[in-house]
């Protein structure tokens, strides 16, 4: 071998050597990690009923926590649930304190920006709640009125395109947060999913709580993963759609939900 050719086999070699160091740290494969670890880290806002919430026996509950433990069993690892809120999932998710993230996690492009989605396989909308003698009927009614909203969600978002000027959003780190502070007469309404406002309604009668608007469009709600996890993302794909398939999520949705599950569009 000449030295010209041992020159081009190192510069080669080397390059080869340089592109694998560059590779981004979310090209790991976090699917072999969790087979190996035995355990799968799900984050999880567990102050959102019907979705995720502690049952009278302090233990995980809601569709979300029923669809989790649908996928460590296929998976065949154990399950943990990771506390989190609607504004840090994100921080969360992308610095691997959790290897997926759930609770009605909302598709929405900004989200997009920092993570992945999964095939969709349930859906809200936004509403707004308010007692009984609050007088709102229409958006130009919250004129004057501060509403109150966990911050990072969906319902932030189409609160903030959708409100009139001279309505105010007052936002709150978890939906306890801004639900207490329409309870005491902090805001005047409440943002919110329309499942778990209309659970609200049903869980206080004594507050005459309603729905007051709803908030066009429909979302969609999905599994959150980390950019560049394709494996896993591929593998979470293949879950929704088995599962929505053989009927899973309709069965889900309408135990938790009390409705119908609307066909799930394609992502």
């Amino acid at each position: 071998m000449n030295r010209a050719t041992r020159m081009l086999g190192w510069i080669v070699g080397a390059a080869g050597l340089l592109m694998s160091l560059a590779q981004p740290a979310s090209a790991q494969n976090t699917l072999d990690e969790i087979l190996k670890r035995g355990k799968i880290l799900i984050g999880m806002d567990m102050a959102a009923p019907p979705f995720a919430y502690q049952d009278e026996k302090q233990q995980p509950a809601g569709s979300e926590v029923e669809v989790a433990r649908l996928i460590a069993k296929d998976l065949g690892v154990e399950l943990e649930i990771v506390q989190t809120s609607a504004a840090n999932r994100i921080p969360y998710l992308v610095t691997g304190r959790v290897d997926a993230m759930m609770g009605a996690f909302s598709i929405f492009p900004d989200r997009a920006k920092a993570i992945w989605f999964s095939s969709p396989y349930g859906s809200v909308t936004s509403v707004v709640l308010a007692p009984q003698a609050t007088s709102i009927s229409s958006f130009s009614d919250l004129v004057g009125k501060k509403i109150s909203v966990s911050r990072g969600t969906y319902t932030e978002q189409v609160l903030m395109a959708a409100l009139p000027q001279g309505a105010q959003i007052v936002r709150f780190d978890d939906d306890s947060q801004a639900t207490a502070a329409m309870a005491s007469g902090q805001v005047d309404a409440y943002g919110v999913g329309n499942v778990p406002g209309s659970a609200l309604v049903k869980r206080f009668p004594e507050r005459k709580y309603e729905i007051k608007i709803s908030i066009p469009p429909r979302n969609w709600y999905s599994v959150g993963v980390r950019r560049g996890d394709s494996d896993l993302l591929q593998w979470l794909n293949s879950f929704v759609f088995f599962h929505r398939e053989n009927g899973d999520f309709a069965r889900i949705y309408e135990k938790w939900i009390g409705d119908k599950l609307p066909p799930p569009p394609v992502l």
